[in-house]
C-alpha cells in the first residue's frame, strides 16, 4: 500500500482529506492493524517524506503499536535530528510543534496499549517525552498523557525536567516558549498523584517567573491536589497574584 492507500484512504475505501480522520477512526476500527505493517516500513523508508513519516509516526502512537512508541522515543533522543522536525510550527510562538502532536496521539491511544500488550513501551514513550519538557512545546498536550498510573512511574523524570527547567529560567535562558506556564502544567499533571510534589515545583517555578498565565495554570493545581495542600496553594496564589488570580482561586476553592 502506498502513502494515499494508507493515510489518505478510510476504512472503506474512501478518499479521505485529512489522514488525521483515517488516524481517528483508526482507534475505534480493528482494521488498522491490517495498516500497521505499511505505515511501519513508511516510518523506516528514508525515501518517504519526512511529512508522510510523521504522520506514519502518528497513526501507529495513537493506534498504541511498539513501532509508534519506539519512534517517539528516538524522535525524543534526537530533537532537531529527526527527517520530520519543524514540520508542524505552532502559531503563537514560531517553533516546532510536532512534539505537542505526538503527545496527543500517546493520550488518544491510551485504552489501546492495555489491549495490545505495550502498556509499557508506553509509559516509556511518556518517560522520553517528559524528559525533554524544558526545550520542545507541547501546547499544552504533555499534562493529558499523565494518568495515575503512567504518572506514578515518571514521577522522578517530572521532577528532574521542571526543576531543570526552573534553573533555565533562573539564568535568564528562554526556549521560545512560554516554558514556565509548561513546566506549571506539567506539575499540574502530577497533581492528583502526588500532590506535595505538584505544588512544591509549582511553587518554585511561579517564584522565578511570577506572571498571570503561569499563575492561571496553576489554578488546576487548587482544583486537582487532595486534601489541604490544594487549598494552601490557593491561598499562597492569592497573596502573590493580582485581583483577577484572588478571584479565579476563590471560584476554584468554592468548586471544591
Amino acid at each position: 500500500m502506498n502513502a494515499d492507500e494508507l493515510l489518505r484512504t478510510d476504512f472503506d475505501g474512501n478518499h479521505v482529506p485529512s489522514p488525521y480522520d483515517v488516524v481517528e477512526a483508526g482507534i475505534g476500527d480493528p482494521r488498522h492493524r491490517e495498516r500497521v505493517p505499511g505505515l511501519t516500513a513508511m516510518l523506516a523508508d528514508d525515501a518517504a517524506s519526512e511529512n508522510d513519516r510523521f504522520l506514519a509516526c502518528y497513526a501507529l502512537t495513537a493506534w498504541a503499536e511498539s513501532a509508534g512508541y519506539s519512534a517517539v522515543i528516538e524522535a525524543a533522543a534526537g530533537g532537531k535530528e529527526i527527517p520530520w522536525y519543524g514540520i508542524l510550527i505552532d502559531r503563537t510562538y514560531s517553533v516546532d510543534n510536532t512534539f505537542a502532536h505526538l503527545a496527543a496521539a500517546i493520550s488518544d491511544g491510551e485504552h489501546l496499549a492495555p489491549r495490545k500488550g505495550t502498556q509499557a513501551r508506553r509509559v516509556e514513550a511518556v518517560r522520553a517525552l517528559v524528559r525533554i519538557a524544558d526545550t520542545e512545546y507541547f501546547d499544552g498536550k504533555l499534562e493529558y498523557v499523565l494518568d495515575d498510573e503512567t504518572t506514578a512511574a515518571v514521577i522522578e523524570d517530572i521532577r528532574d525536567v521542571v526543576r531543570h527547567g526552573i534553573r533555565m529560567l533562573d539564568e535568564g535562558e528562554r526556549p521560545g516558549f512560554d516554558l514556565a506556564t509548561q513546566l506549571v502544567d506539567l506539575a499540574a499533571g502530577a497533581s492528583s498523584v502526588d500532590a506535595s510534589t505538584a505544588v512544591d515545583l509549582a511553587t518554585q517555578v511561579i517564584a522565578t517567573a511570577p506572571h498571570y498565565r503561569a499563575m492561571n495554570h496553576a489554578l488546576a493545581i487548587v482544583h486537582r491536589a487532595k486534601g489541604s495542600q490544594g487549598s494552601a496553594f490557593g491561598e499562597y496564589l492569592k497573596t502573590i497574584g493580582d485581583e483577577k488570580i484572588r478571584r479565579q482561586v476563590d471560584d476554584v476553592l468554592n468548586s471544591r
